[in-house]
């Protein structure tokens, strides 16, 4: 069955919607906000379905003109409008998640990526052979089918240029040696990561048993576990932990010490740490995260900077008990795309500290933990960075404080 609709917003994920004669919701991959399109209905649902587009009847003024030299992978949905007007959607994507807590638009601020294309450091690849041969690429969404690449529009110019030497490597395990070999290394995905420091490191499944890279962001250096985390683009890396750096700064009277809740190898603590060095305040940090190899990380990072800190390897959500917090703490939370531990921000309600600053990067957990928390706290600020340009996702700021 085809309809014809129009789109009335781009909703997070990046399709567009639309509602059908009966009201329910239609959701278009591909098609945008403003724009009239033909849609093929392929999955129903009773309060809505899912279509494929079949033909953009009136186009928003920002819709690129097909280019069949464009490269493009599973995951860029915004690969063929303006970057002005992907910013624009993820803007009122944000605002729409923020309404549910505070009930207005709240003021908020973007903060666009120099490079839209070539700006990752770490990309993760999968190997499926099909047809008697074996591909190399990225995921499809919905069929899971393996999009061949020789050349990655996402990741940095270095990746791309050791990317003929990794597929060859890959393809050497799949089909030469022992069958048991094979079948481990077909199983595996391919993690490819590039640093300014360590060059271009890859490798199937589960990284080299010791691997440490090592980042750069902010003047200082970090060392990071080959399967630790660490933002994949640098620029905006460094926008978003200079922002949390400076929020804290501009209350370091206020709320000197530091809770870095979900820490990972310590960037944001260490970074507020460093950044009070010299002032009359005498801060003290902690930090707590789940991953062992993280946590030993962060310990050798604030040796390195010569910087007093103490980090627990310990499940945020475990840890409560035994966490104490005053009237001069400031709370960074960073947790994975899941959000916070469900008792994490009800523990942190009652506890009515002066700041709390929340690094997402989901907006819908976002909400979610930003209401559990509204009842305390009040929203003061807020920082969109497009940290993954053409892809549906980012990263949000905010920084709340005491009602």
């Amino acid at each position: 069955m085809t309809v014809t609709l129009e789109i009335q917003k781009t909703v997070y994920g990046g399709d567009g919607l639309g509602r059908l004669g009966d009201g329910r919701v239609c959701f278009v991959p591909g098609a945008y906000a403003g724009e009239t399109v033909k849609a093929e209905i392929v999955e129903q649902k009773k309060r809505y379905v899912k279509a494929r587009l079949v033909e953009v009847v009136e186009a928003l003024p920002d819709r690129l003109p097909p280019d069949p030299a464009r490269a493009v992978v599973p995951g860029m949905v915004y690969h063929d409008v303006s970057y002005a007007a992907e910013l624009r959607f993820k803007q009122d994507q944000l605002e729409n998640f923020l309404w549910k807590v505070a009930q207005e638009v709240l003021p908020l601020e973007v903060v666009p990526s120099d490079r839209q294309l070539n700006y990752r450091t770490k990309a993760t690849y999968h190997t499926e052979k099909r047809g008697g041969r074996w591909l190399f690429g990225y995921r499809r969404e919905l069929s899971h089918e393996v999009v061949d690449i020789a050349q990655d529009p996402l990741a940095c110019p270095e990746i791309n240029a050791a990317l003929p030497s990794v597929r060859a490597g890959v393809m050497a395990l799949l089909t030469q040696g022992a069958a048991g070999v094979r079948r481990s290394a077909a199983a595996e995905d391919v993690t490819v990561r590039w640093t300014p420091i360590d060059g271009v490191k890859w490798w199937l499944g589960a990284p080299p048993q010791g691997l440490e890279l090592h980042e750069r962001t902010a003047g200082m250096r970090f060392a990071v576990p080959g399967d630790g985390f660490y933002q994949v683009n640098p620029e905006i890396g460094e926008k978003l932990a200079a922002a949390v750096r400076d929020a804290y700064l501009d209350g370091l009277d206020v709320a000197p010490n530091i809770l870095d809740l979900y820490c990972g190898v310590g960037v944001f603590g260490l970074l507020c740490l460093k950044g009070a060095e010299g002032s009359a305040a005498t801060p003290r940090l902690v930090g707590v995260e789940s991953g062992r190899a993280a946590i030993a990380a962060a310990k050798k990072n604030a040796a390195a900077a010569g910087l007093a800190a103490n980090f627990f390897c310990e499940r945020v959500g475990g840890s409560l008990g035994r966490i104490k917090l005053g009237p001069r703490h400031t709370v960074i939370l960073d947790p994975p795309r899941g959000g916070l531990e469900p008792n994490v921000a009800p523990w942190l309600a009652k506890r009515a500290v002066p700041r709390v600053f929340y690094v997402s990067c989901d907006p819908a957990t976002l909400t979610r933990d930003l209401q559990a928390l509204s009842s305390t706290y009040r929203i003061v600020d807020v920082k969109l960075f497009d940290m993954f340009p053409r892809t549906a996702r980012f990263e949000t700021f905010v920084e709340l404080s005491r009602r």
